[in-house]
């Protein structure tokens, strides 16, 4: 019967390059920039690396295919590197490997990395990719603004939210989230915003104005894990360990019932059940500390607090605006400054949210530190609302 991956695997190092328009540097600038910190961080050396998971969405214009990128920009020695990619949950889907490889014995020490270089494709926002045979026929033409919009619009209806009363809470989440980006030297924007000059700012998908919306950035990030006895034995105190890694795919019924009313995300929810049980976690609204959420959009984040059940349904408009997810707030969100602050280098997003849990966890936020977090989570969404793979990690301190 499984058990789940609960204390199994602690972090032993994590690194996170800047993100931005890193025009001066190549992927593998990027990934080095990581991977060395990470690599200092956990105090270990190249030949201590088992097996490595390397995340890229954009294969054809970024790094490449296959393990080979990695391998030979990091000059791993010639270790199994193998490439995921799941939409925007890339980077999650690294980390669950190299979690899973370790916690069955396969490998002492393993290496999760992502990384992607959007502002050298020449396009705008995220780049067009091959669709599949069969999705053309429901999904003809859509782009990221409108899918999430129509999520608004879908869950103003919903709980019979006053329209000027929706713009003024997502326009919090993005003044909330400018505020904490700016205390992050690592974040692509680290400007503070007002509210007013997001309600003003010009619409992109109407009720989504451009504060609204993450940026399109370049960036990496990297985890070395490893179980808490090899890590106690180099010499490692106040461990983070991974308490739940859980992963839901949409199946198609949100596109092809007439079930599903748009104003929710569905895996989202299955996700969330299914780590709050691996994590042991019966309230999450006391025993979350902190989170990281996917907020490619404000209205994402707004309505993932209900999806994963730290406000109530219906609620998220009031527990946004009450302060709910600020910094000083019940559980602060985006405590780094978030997609929001950071973009979206899709690759490598899963992984740089673990990267804040981490710090704060071990109390190494600098500016953004919070009093006393024991128990974070992780959102990584790829995709839209109606079909979309969810990512939902938990992890806290050992014995919390």
């Amino acid at each position: 019967m499984a058990t789940g991956i609960k204390d199994k695997v602690a972090i032993l190092g994590m690194g996170c390059s800047k993100f931005g328009e890193r025009w001066d540097a190549s992927p593998e600038d990027l990934m080095l920039e990581a991977y060395n910190e990470a690599m200092a961080d956990a105090g270990i050396a190249p030949a201590q690396l088992g097996a490595a998971w390397y995340s890229t969405h954009m294969d054809d214009v970024g790094t490449g295919r296959g393990g080979t990128p990695m391998s030979i920009a990091l000059r791993l020695p010639n270790i199994g590197v193998t490439r995921v990619e799941n939409f925007c949950a890339g980077g999650s889907e690294a980390i669950r490997a190299a979690v899973y490889a370790v916690a069955a014995g396969a490998c002492d020490i393993a290496l999760a990395l992502g990384v992607e270089k959007l502002k050298d494709t020449g396009y705008g926002g995220l780049p067009v990719s091959t669709v599949g045979t069969y999705i053309p026929q429901w999904y003809p033409n859509a782009v990221a603004p409108a899918n999430f919009a129509q999520l608004a619009s879908a869950y103003r209806v919903r709980h019979g939210v006053d329209a000027a009363l929706l713009k003024r809470a997502i326009a919090h989440v993005s003044v909330k989230s400018h505020a904490n980006g700016a205390k992050n030297p690592k974040a692509h924007f680290q400007k503070a915003v007002s509210e007013e000059t997001v309600l003003k700012a010009p619409i992109i998908a109407e009720p989504l104005g451009l504060f609204d919306c993450a940026g399109v950035s370049d960036g990496a990030a990297a985890v070395i894990v490893t179980t808490p006895e090899i890590a106690r034995s180099l010499g490692k105190r106040d461990l983070v360990m991974f308490k739940a890694l859980q992963v839901s795919v949409s199946n198609g019924w949100e596109l092809q019932s007439s079930e599903w009313d748009g104003s929710y995300v569905h895996t989202t929810r299955i996700a969330a059940k299914r780590a709050y049980a691996e994590a042991g976690i019966t309230n999450p609204r006391e025993q979350v500390s902190m989170t990281e959420v996917h907020d490619c959009f404000s209205i994402t984040e707004l309505v993932t607090m209900e999806d994963l059940f730290l406000s109530e349904v219906g609620h998220g408009v009031r527990d946004v605006l009450d302060g709910d997810f600020d910094a000083e707030g019940r559980i602060p969100c985006q405590i780094d400054g978030g997609l929001k602050c950071f973009g979206h280098p899709i690759g490598a997003s899963g992984i740089r949210m673990l990267y804040e849990l981490y710090l704060q966890l071990q109390g190494r936020a600098g500016a953004r530190q919070l009093a006393s977090p024991s128990i974070g989570l992780t959102h990584n969404l790829g995709g839209q609302p109606s079909q979309n793979v969810c990512s939902v990690s938990i992890v806290g301190l050992q014995g919390a």
